[in-house]
């Protein structure tokens, strides 16, 4: 029991590492783009995730699947379950969780 505190302040060192690395380490290049706008960091971070020069292909996907996203509808819960076409699966896993929360696997 004396020995706890130690235990306890052992995840000081990886979060020290984490936080003397992290600047040096490249942003996102979706949330470049998407986020703050920013087309040339991008295309720096797609070129040094992909090891490639020529990243248009990468950066017109991104910028086709945010369109797309965009596009979407979303859909209530209420309005999920009105929908036959999707009402049992929902029933099926929400029965299926329920059992699992309720039979103590999670404790085991």
């Amino acid at each position: 029991e004396s020995r706890w505190p130690y235990l306890f302040g052992a995840i000081i060192v990886p979060s020290l590492i984490q936080v003397m690395i992290l600047p040096f380490l490249p942003e996102s290049p979706r949330y470049l783009l998407l986020e703050k706008h920013n087309t040339s960091k991008a295309e720096k971070a797609f070129q040094t995730f992909l090891g490639k020069d020529d990243v248009s292909q990468e950066v017109e996907e991104v910028l086709a699947e945010s369109r797309v996203q965009r596009n979407t509808k979303l859909v209530s819960i209420l309005q999920l379950l009105r929908t036959r076409a999707v009402r049992w699966q929902i029933i099926t896993v929400v029965v299926t969780m329920g059992c699992y929360q309720l039979c103590g696997l999670n404790a085991v």
